[in-house]
């Protein structure tokens, strides 16, 4: 079967299906019905100011009719409704305001109408545009489907778009050629990576155990022959135990002593003084992992301290530059001045293929020798990087650099001694993909040129090439061929695709689909494809079809398998379990107890950290935490500080985590009495008493700035663009993410761009900012929550001055973890007062969140459309007010817990329907 052959097969049963969704529109087109407009209340109120002549904000009510077949029209409506409902309109300052009664009279009239209106349409075609799966998603699924943890398929998709602030929806998730084409070559990667995996379990059916010893590593054997050279920082040096070998590191003896002598063997380490750097890494060179699946890795080492030269005269004019510090007579390190360690540091693992690098884990290296276990899932051909987190992040070109963390009299530092590898760890579920795909078939390489063979790639058993330091190093994978053997072909092709559709599909399986897709493989067979060959072309074409990648809803009241559907993806985002599937066969999930066991089960599942991290990464948009770096201008001490950027994200995922977990309530998201912090963290907030590099939950001192999800870290980067903070944007993203304000767009007049020149603040800009009418009703509401936020920089740390490049300031002297002296200047103060829309002060952020916490309802509200919107995929409409009320009303009573409002939302008819 040629390629143009398979990426056509089945268009005109299923490809036609998978193009629909496009043609669905995004809004509700409802019917013509026109419903009557309380005239009466817009004379005597609302014609004075927006009539045909007068038209305050562009707005003629004499010539808006309520057409329901136009959302622009019910869009204004709805609008007008809430401004009159909450008394913004008519102004507070008119003379002759409405009475309560004729407001209620007014806004229950549009209300209906508004309900009506949107409820025809509901009824008809239901909330949600039906939508295909979120590469996310399409990942998770195919790794719970093949039980391959480690599967990596995201990147070869496109990008998803974005609807009401999340991937959920099918108005943004399109199905173009591209898309499925993608989708199809994913399946295909994904599958023939479980033949790869099966074929190393074969032939290496026996765990192994394999130490590698630092001292036989490339890059961690890189002593320096002099160590009068600029670039020493990034150098390691041998040392037994604490006690220095100046001739190894001449390299007048060998690195290590090797085998013949075992016991000096084991006291050997590298010790350094950097960590992994920017643009070089030490890495264990000489492991590879042979294939994707589950290992423990332990690491030997202990931490050290170095002693320093005299200053280096040589090199005394590099640094002397205006504006900038000279480096102290201490500032290079002495590798035959070695002693224990003074504190623990951190260690974070990274594994690294090509084109990625992933976090893997950490833990703490000690002042006496110790071992540290990581169990951990490895992706084919990962190599594993243990880096110094806390330590200097020199580059291998560094010249002058001085150690951030180093004392007049010495610098910390590390020893390695040995990576320890165990696995790959097999179990039944090891070998559970390949017996989805192909059973008890046996699986057999074959030769290079077999016609029948599939091509598979297996991790090559060629060393890497680690000359030159830094380059790059060849992909470490090669092609093989293999065969599944099978006696009776077309037997097995039925019987494997009938158990691998009813496993895959998450509904009953249709004949007619089984019969489309064993086409598929029977046509492959003919065109004398081997066996393994036929059946990936037949599987790749079931997980690319509509009943794969599309959540099949109908409008009305979900059927159990949907419903199985939209909570698993909910709070696993992935397909359900066995488990839940029975439940759904079994028709139990209409019964309230069931579904709150079931939403109870997979909470408590490790899975549902997949929904922690998915509903951050757009609610708060911490997709976009490394979007931005600060500047190296204004914030040079920020610089490479991965290790301040990782805790950061793991504080707001773990804070949210642990709200989820605990039942804690809703107003948890504005203020709170503790968050997770570590040592870097805790330093970066100034809260004292915490080491380590493990993040734990602390109680905050009292009347702390910290807690809640404002002031932290994470937000607050994502809030600023590296350079400046505004007010405007963080205003906004407060009142749209916290509050559930929506903001519209700005009117077109130039954008204020805060002044890094420090000649005037970012307030005195908006002051005048301000004097336009056009935008102080905007600002008025934005603005204030932005103050608040101002004492706050671009990485979340507390300030009391603005920085700035203009020398009138106050100047500061530093050196950054990368070694490089740095200067900037402390400009004019910060000043985060201000007042709420209707007239309440405050003097700080303390302030501004007590006032955001005397509308706590408002805080929960706004978490359960948030929610509701990404368990859905769709918008939250007028009509779904009093259903969103409903829940809030169950919820009360628990203080409007978090866990209880997921409970709420997931018994509602919101959720319960298309």
């Amino acid at each position: 079967m040629s390629r143009s052959d398979h990426e056509t097969i089945g268009t005109s049963t299923w490809l036609r299906r998978a193009l629909l969704p496009i043609s669905l529109s995004p809004c509700l087109i409802v019917s013509a019905a026109t419903a009557a407009i309380p005239t009466p209340f817009l004379e005597k109120h609302c014609y004075d100011c927006h009539d045909a002549e007068t038209k305050k904000g562009g707005l003629d009510l004499t010539a808006l009719r309520f057409d329901p077949k136009d959302a622009a029209s019910l869009a204004k409506w709805i609008l007008i409704h809430d401004r009159v409902q909450a008394g913004e309109m008519p102004p507070p300052k008119k003379k002759r305001r409405p009475e309560a009664a004729e407001v209620s009279a007014f806004t229950q009239e549009i209300a209906a109408s508004l309900t009506a209106a949107e409820q025809a349409v509901i009824t008809r075609q239901g909330r949600a545009v039906e939508r295909r799966l979120n590469r996310h998603e399409f990942e998770n699924v195919l790794r719970d489907l093949l039980q391959a943890p480690w599967l990596q398929v995201r990147s070869r998709l496109p990008e998803d778009g974005e609807a009401h602030r999340f991937n959920k929806s099918g108005e943004a998730l399109d199905v173009s050629h591209v898309q499925m084409a993608r989708f199809m070559s994913s399946a295909d990667y994904a599958i023939r990576e479980i033949l790869s995996a099966r074929l190393a379990q074969l032939e290496q059916p026996a765990t192994s155990t394999r130490r590698y010893y630092a001292r036989e590593q490339p890059s961690l054997t890189r002593f320096a022959q002099s160590v009068f050279i600029p670039n020493t920082y990034w150098r390691t040096f041998p040392i037994l135990g604490t006690t220095p070998q100046p001739e190894v590191r001449a390299l007048r003896e060998p690195a290590t002593v090797g085998a013949a002598d075992s016991f000096t063997r084991e006291q050997e380490a590298s010790g350094l003084v950097s960590s992994a750097g920017d643009g070089f890494f030490y890495r264990y060179d000489n492991f590879r992992t042979p294939v994707g699946g589950r290992y423990r890795v332990r690491f030997s080492g202990y931490t050290l301290w170095v002693g320093p030269y005299g200053y280096a005269r040589s090199f005394a004019g590099e640094a002397d530059k205006v504006g900038t510090p000279k480096p102290p007579d201490w500032w290079r390190p002495n590798p035959d001045d070695v002693s224990a360690g003074r504190r623990d540091e951190p260690i974070t693992v990274y594994g690294e293929t090509p084109g990625l690098k992933r976090r893997l884990g950490s833990f703490e290296f000690t002042t006496e020798p110790s071992v540290h276990e990581l169990d951990l899932w490895l992706l084919p051909g990962e190599q594993l990087i243990p880096d110094a987190a806390r330590l200097l992040r020199a580059k291998a070109s560094a010249h002058i650099r001085t150690n951030p963390f180093g004392q007049r009299d010495g610098h910390p530092g590390l020893a390695h001694k040995w990576m320890e590898v165990e696995g790959p760890l097999h179990d039944e579920s090891s070998v559970a993909g390949y017996r989805l795909l192909f059973g008890e078939l046996p699986l057999e390489r074959v030769d290079d040129n077999s016609p029948t063979g599939t091509t598979i790639e297996v991790v090559s058993n060629e060393p890497a090439d680690n000359s030159g330091g830094n380059s790059r190093r060849p992909t470490p994978m090669k092609r093989v061929k293999v065969a599944v053997i099978s006696s009776a072909p077309q037997a097995d092709a039925e019987r494997l695709l009938r158990t691998f559709m009813r496993r895959a599909y998450r509904r009953p399986v249709v004949e007619e689909d089984v019969q489309t897709f064993l086409g598929v493989i029977r046509r492959a067979m003919d065109s004398k494809l081997g066996f393994a060959d036929a059946m990936i072309a037949g599987y790749t074409a079931v997980l690319s079809s509509p009943g794969f990648v599309f959540l099949e809803e109908q409008p009305g009241r979900l059927d159990d398998y949907a419903v199985a559907s939209r909570l698993s993806f909910f709070l696993w985002n992935s397909e359900p379990d066995a488990a839940l599937r029975v439940r759904a066969e079994r028709g139990e999930l209409s019964r309230p107890e069931v579904l709150r066991a079931e939403t109870e089960r997979l909470l408590n599942d490790p899975r549902s950290e997949r929904f922690v991290e998915a509903f951050l990464d757009y609610w708060l948009d911490l997709r976009k935490l490394d979007l931005n770096s600060p500047s190296l201008t204004l914030y040079p001490d920020y610089e490479a500080d991965d290790l301040l950027n990782e805790s950061a994200l793991g504080e707001t995922q773990l804070y949210f985590a642990d709200m989820l977990r605990h039942d804690r309530p809703a107003r948890t998201v504005v203020d709170s009495d503790a968050t997770f912090l570590n040592e870097r963290l805790a330093l970066h907030y100034g809260i004292p008493g915490v080491s380590g590099v493990a993040l734990r939950r602390v109680k905050l001192p009292p009347d702390s700035v910290r807690g809640g999800l404002l002031t932290q870290a994470s937000v607050l980067k994502v809030t600023a663009n590296g350079t400046t903070t505004s007010p405007v944007l963080r205003g906004k993203w407060i009142l749209e993410r916290i509050l559930g304000r929506h903001i519209p767009p700005p009117p077109p007049v130039a954008a204020v761009e805060p002044d890094i020149r420090g000649a005037v603040t970012i307030r005195e800009q908006l002051d005048k900012h301000r004097a336009d009418p056009s935008c102080a009703s905007c600002h008025s509401k934005i603005d204030p929550p932005g103050f608040a936020l101002e004492s706050f920089d671009v990485f979340g740390g507390w300030r009391e001055r603005y920085r700035a490049t203009s020398y009138e300031g106050i100047p500061e002297f530093g050196f950054g973890r990368n070694g490089v002296a740095f200067a900037f200047h402390l400009g004019r103060p910060v000043d985060a007062t201000g007042q709420t829309p209707d007239g309440r002060p405050f003097r700080d952020i303390r302030e501004f969140k007590r006032l955001l916490l005397a509308d706590e309802t408002q805080i929960a509200r706004n978490l359960v459309q948030q929610l509701a919107t990404y368990a859905t995929g769709a918008p939250l409409y007028f009509s779904d007010r009093a259903a969103i009320d409903r829940i809030l009303q169950q919820a009360h009573a628990d203080n409007y817990g978090v866990r209880q409002l997921v409970y709420e939302l997931v018994q509602s008819e919101l959720f319960l329907s298309k």
